[in-house]
């Protein structure tokens, strides 16, 4: 049965579905409810999306009056779709996922065991280090404060461990509007979605980048269970939905704040395939000894400010 008649809203109104104002709010997908799980498709253009369902905050209503507790998005959905259902989904506090293939097991027992010592090792690790660091962060805060308007943390949808969509955390380094810039600056760019003299950054974004000061709120992510200190890079939307479908299994792991990919070439390794490769050496060969090894080498390498931009 049909998501559509299960879920539910307090506002009942009546629109022109043919009116292009009415459907540029949410594009047109089919919806299927199972074991409380809502699976979220694509369809055809011609679709008609039913009034209750057309406006985020209508659909928020529909969830939120609903027994459904995660959402999963299929990964043939539009990139603007995705941000959409993940953002209502938030404000609805519903878990949202992207559909990925259960058979993209990458963990075997043995690691599974010394993956719960890790995460462990993580949380004890980021509380310590923000208790340290909170000096240092309030004052960089206090300079993004300063140095230009707009808030003070820049948050942006992540894809983490099975496809789990979460808000990642960081200290804002370009201007209030550069989001709705991203696709004109970077264009059809094959790689990472990464720029060298990006114009959206400014002067001490430009500065925290270098020395990697804009990522320390991402300890908090690592507080939530949202990242790791060492892992995989937490693909954005517009990277992860261009992986070839062997490469998404790499998907199935915890991101981390640095990895294999951050102390071998950074900035100097952009070919999306390629850093690929990496992760999913870095996760077959995955040891407690080896993120030790990659926590030691990411600090020089911070403190050089190695291939940062």
């Amino acid at each position: 049965m049909t998501a559509n008649i299960l879920l539910t809203t307090s506002k009942v109104l009546t629109l022109d579905l043919d009116n292009p104002q009415t459907e540029k709010f949410i594009p047109a997908c089919r919806l299927k409810w199972r074991k409380k799980i809502l699976w979220v498709t694509k369809v055809s253009d011609d679709f008609k999306p039913i009034p209750a369902l057309t406006r985020q905050q209508w659909l928020q209503d529909c969830l939120n009056n609903s027994w459904v507790k995660t959402v999963c998005l299929d990964y043939s959905l539009e990139e603007k779709a995705i941000r959409v259902w993940a953002d209502t989904c938030r404000k609805a506090k519903k878990k949202v996922f992207l559909r990925i293939n259960s058979s993209y097991q990458i963990l075997n027992r043995y690691t599974q065991v010394c993956w719960q010592i890790k995460r462990i090792f993580d949380w004890v690790s980021a509380a310590i280090l923000l208790l340290l660091l909170s000096p240092l962060m309030l004052a960089i805060a206090f300079l993004v404060k300063l140095s230009s308007p707009g808030k003070i943390l820049f948050r942006q949808w992540r894809v983490g461990k099975r496809g789990q969509l979460f808000q990642i955390y960081k200290f804002r380094t370009m201007k209030v509007d550069a989001e709705q810039q991203h696709h004109q600056v970077m264009g059809d760019l094959d790689g990472l979605h990464k720029l060298e003299k990006d114009p959206r950054i400014t002067p001490l974004g430009k500065w925290l980048r270098k020395y990697s000061l804009d990522e320390l709120p991402q300890l908090f992510n690592v507080l939530r269970g949202e990242m790791s200190l060492v892992g995989p890079r937490p693909w954005a939307l517009y990277d992860a939905l261009r992986l070839r479908e062997a490469d998404k299994k790499r998907l199935n792991a915890l991101p981390g704040i640095t990895g294999a990919w951050q102390v071998k070439s950074r900035s100097q390794l952009l070919d999306l395939n390629a850093v690929t490769k990496c992760d999913l050496e870095y996760l077959h060969s995955w040891s407690l000894i080896g993120d030790l090894k990659i926590l030691m080498l990411t600090i020089p390498k911070v403190i050089s400010g190695f291939g940062a931009y």
